[in-house]
């Protein structure tokens, strides 16, 4: 199997972290010890790939932010990893004259001006520093990998997506913001490739692909053509989480449960303590289930946890046998015992893996219970069944009007959300009085009409508007009552809450996706306009056009994405055999915070 963009990512920050050399293959050597030094968009790139223990064990004794007070340590190296930006050029200068290190590695996140190399240069030179400084790299690493095949732009304003890789056929809309990215995408490729000094499609990044037939498409869509689905109430594990709690850079934060007992009489009440959690490629029940629908994730950490309980005797007789009994259990894997008897050496080797395998749990017992009590209390279950109704031009059993008045089915933002949709897909807007209605009702309840403001405008003057987006069949299937979760002893009450099952079907970027991928003929796509910066000379009328379907894709969205449409390429992508693709955006962003956007344009 080719890499991932995140094991790519990964294999690239290592070998930056091991001055741009390829690291060593045998642990038992000695790292050389050196600090990191990086900016927040260095800060946000590494942390979701590499762990402090990994970044230990490649000799970071230290990772300190650019712009924080920083004592000299003359005698090591170190290695930055920052934006080119002015401000970061200042303070990378500044260091230069005090001299803060042995010898200084700039590992810049997208290319550096040779304006700003100059003024590094200059900066060296009055410091007398020029022999410190060892080597200058432009990484191209610009941007954030959260999945093997999903990443964001992590400077959403000034530059463009880079990546290493074959040169990619580029398809976009015309007339909106994904057309002035392709263009200047195409611009930027075509310079590249004349250039013999530019690294980005040569070298070792290369591999066999330079010589590929097999050409990657690069599809760029703009948020416009699908305003709903950033507003869907969703019924997956991870987009519910990123929904529902603070899910940030696969890290969730949630307040900690303090327990039922009472506070004495008079006494403060308690804090509610932050507790986070990382959601990793290696945690195996997240990579397994973070795309399944609630319901069945509620059912298998049930599951897990049953079968962990059925082990408990085990793990208080292994810890009896290693004389740990009210130990610590974090301190337990690290323990190395000098008694090698069968015993000891079993009951070490098993006692970490059952551990582990109980943190994992607890883990997803807590967000799982976090997200279930959002579901329950907001009944998001409602939400997501009648919205799916609605973009797929299903029957409905219920009025809009009933669920906006309801007082016990969500929150003014769930009403909103729901609403929007409606308006969105409907292929004929409601009549003013209806609207006049809608709008009394929803304000009624204390929700912002900005975003209905833009919709409205939206709707009026995009091309797009005139055709809504098709939604495919989707629906739900309500299956029946939950079995192992329904029963008393279970962690997770889920009376009153929808078994409902997803039907797969494609939404709008992932059938654009698969229209442009498999060369079909669509009116929808046809228009679509194709650039190949491979072709140095001609209109794009006289390019020759790639004939055959493609097995590698990458699409990215231009205005932000989400991780509905992210699961719905994941899950078009396993009903296809030998595809790849590889799903980016300007930003990531849940249904809150595109609402607020929506707000804000609908202000102006």
């Amino acid at each position: 199997m080719a890499a991932s963009v995140r094991e790519k990512q990964a294999a690239a920050l290592k070998r930056m972290l091991n001055f741009n050399a390829p690291p060593l293959k045998t642990t038992a050597a000695e790292p050389v010890w050196k600090v990191l030094i990086y900016d927040r968009f260095g800060q946000d790139i590494i942390s979701p790939l590499l762990a402090v223990k990994e970044l230990r064990d490649m000799g970071i004794t230290l990772h300190l932010l650019l712009h924080s007070d920083r004592d000299p340590i003359p005698d090591v190296p170190a290695i930055y990893f920052v934006m080119p930006t002015e401000e970061n050029i200042d303070r990378i200068c500044q260091d230069l004259r005090n001299q803060l290190y042995e010898s200084y590695y700039l590992n810049f996140i997208s290319a550096i001006s040779r304006s700003k190399l100059e003024d590094i240069a200059s900066a060296a030179l009055s410091a007398n520093a020029v022999s410190q400084v060892t080597k200058v790299f432009d990484q191209y690493l610009n941007f954030i990998t959260l999945e093997d095949d999903m990443f964001i732009l992590c400077n959403q304003n000034k530059e463009l997506i880079s990546y290493h890789g074959a040169v990619p056929i580029i398809r976009c809309p015309r007339g909106n913001a994904a057309e002035m990215v392709a263009v200047k995408l195409d611009k930027k490729l075509r310079e590249n490739l004349r250039d013999a000094r530019n690294s980005l499609f040569t070298g070792d990044n290369m591999g066999a692909s330079q010589f590929s037939f097999q050409r990657p498409l690069f599809v760029l869509a703009d948020r416009n053509l699908d305003l709903a689905t950033p507003l869907h109430h969703t019924w997956t594990y991870q987009a519910l989480v990123h929904d529902v709690l603070d899910f940030h850079l696969n890290r969730v934060s949630m307040d900690e449960s303090v327990g039922s007992e009472a506070s004495p009489a008079g006494a403060r009440p308690k804090k509610k303590n932050k507790k986070s959690y990382d959601l990793t490629a290696s945690d195996k029940f997240w990579q397994k289930h973070k795309g399944s629908p609630f319901p069945e994730v509620a059912e298998s950490v049930q599951e897990e946890l049953d079968t962990y309980r059925a082990q408990e005797d085990e793990v208080k007789r292994l810890k009896s046998i290693m004389g740990l009994e009210g130990e610590d259990e974090g301190a337990i894997s690290s323990i190395s015992m000098s008694d090698n008897t069968a015993k000891l050496t079993s009951a070490v080797s098993s006692l970490p893996e059952l551990l582990e395998k109980k943190r994992l749990i607890d883990l997803h017992t807590n967000v799982a219970t976090a997200v279930l009590d959002h579901i329950k209390s907001r009944k998001l279950d409602v939400y997501f069944e009648y919205e799916e109704k609605l973009m797929s031009k299903s029957t409905l059993d219920k009025s809009l009007l009933d669920i906006i008045s309801d007082p016990d089915a969500g929150t003014p933002e769930d009403k909103m959300r729901l609403f929007l949709i409606f308006y969105i897909t409907a292929l004929q807007p409601p009549s003013e009085t209806d609207l006049e209605q809608y709008k009394k009702a929803l304000l009624d309840i204390g929700c912002d009409l900005s975003p209905l403001n833009y919709i409205k405008q939206w709707k009026a003057f995009t091309k797009i508007a005139a055709t809504p987006s098709n939604y495919g069949n989707s629906g739900v299937k309500p299956m029946g009552l939950f079995s192992r979760v329904m029963n008393s002893g279970s962690q997770f009450v889920m009376e009153g809450v929808k078994n409902l099952v997803l039907k797969q079907h494609n939404l709008p970027v992932t059938r654009i996706l698969d229209n442009l991928m498999e060369m079909k003929s669509n009116p929808e796509t046809d228009d679509y306009r194709y650039f190949d910066p491979k072709m140095l000379r001609g209109s794009e009328s006289s390019i020759p056009r790639n004939k055959n379907p493609f097995q590698e894709a990458i699409v990215f969205m231009v205005g932000g994405g989400n991780y509905i449409e992210y699961q719905n390429l994941v899950d078009y992508t396993k009903a296809k055999p030998g595809k790849k693709v590889l799903y980016g955006c300007s930003e990531l962003f849940n249904a809150g915070q595109f609402l607020k956007q929506l707000s804000s344009l609908g202000q102006k």
